[in-house]
């Protein structure tokens, strides 16, 4: 089939090889006019048959709502706008409601995978209309990883992106706790080699995951993570998954502690953010501060 994608950046580039490795045709806008197929959006619209599907990959909230509001005037009725960034689930029924008014439908959809995406595959949570969801179906196909899980159907309009919420706030906690353990190992005389405990728990521990890959792969490139200063940034979905769990009467003790922890990291050079740095850095590409 064929999909309009606006937004090439290190996700939406590695995502547009992988769905033309599965043999469809994508034909992607960006700002910088090195990584784009198209000009404009209105000259992506116009290389499109109908009934069109454009996947928006860019920054949450106004770059978000800008490329929607113009993907609305340049659509048709029948047409269908993704958005796989990480917008807040309330602006996804916002976006919903406003296409639906055009006859345009919409899905928003949770992305998980990083820089590791194009070969690994692509985790997925979308959320809408069963009709819409059809009509982009053979994407998300081409965009998960091998085998029956990696995909779902979350369920109403901004279910994907709440889940992908949930998710992250999960992998909020889970390197907080890599990263305490890790500063304890290295704070005690008695261990001697730190990395070399990480990389006995990869086989046959209930605590082995691809998190913890990734930072024996951070601890291989610094040992002790001398090179990266103590801080780590967040993203905005830790802070919405505390706040939806106080909406919502839910204690989330864990997460909310690892969001916080990470402000810590912002008023002295903490050992435990350079985990938490390193570990962002490895699975995402997210920048890291050198000293």
């Amino acid at each position: 089939m064929e999909l309009g994608l606006v937004g090439l950046g290190k996700m939406g580039g590695n995502m547009r090889e992988r769905i033309r490795r599965a043999g469809h045709t994508v034909i992607g806008y960006d700002r910088n006019p090195d990584l784009a197929d198209v000009h404009s959006l209105e000259e992506l619209v116009g290389k499109l048959s109908g009934p069109r599907v454009v996947w928006v990959m860019v920054p949450a909230g106004e770059p978000t709502q800008a490329t929607i509001d113009e993907l609305a005037e340049l659509l048709e009725p029948g047409d269908v706008v993704v958005d796989g960034g990480n917008s807040r689930w309330t602006d996804d029924e916002k976006h919903a409601e406003e296409l639906a008014a055009k006859g345009i439908g919409f899905v928003d959809c949770g992305v998980s995978g990083g820089v590791w995406g194009l070969e690994n595959g692509y985790a997925l949570m979308y959320g809408g209309d069963k009709e819409n969801v059809a009509k982009v179906q053979p994407i998300f196909d081409a965009l998960k990883p091998e085998g029956e899980f990696g995909s779902v159907h979350a369920g109403k309009v901004g279910a994907g992106h709440f889940a992908k919420m949930v998710h992250n706030g999960i992998e909020y906690a889970m390197m907080q706790a890599y990263a305490e353990g890790w500063e304890l190992l290295e704070k005690v005389d008695s261990v001697t080699d730190v990395r070399e405990v990480f990389r006995s728990w990869q086989e046959g521990t209930v605590i082995r995951s691809w998190l913890l890959d990734l930072a024996v792969n951070a601890l291989d490139e610094d040992e002790h993570l001398d090179g990266l200063r103590g801080y780590a940034q967040d993203s905005g979905e830790g802070r919405w998954t505390v706040e939806a769990a106080i909406d919502n009467a839910v204690p989330l003790p864990a997460i909310t502690a690892s969001l916080f922890a990470r402000f810590a990291s912002r008023q002295e050079d903490s050992p435990q953010m350079k985990m938490i740095a390193a570990l962002r850095n490895q699975f995402g590409g997210h920048a890291v501060e050198k000293k």
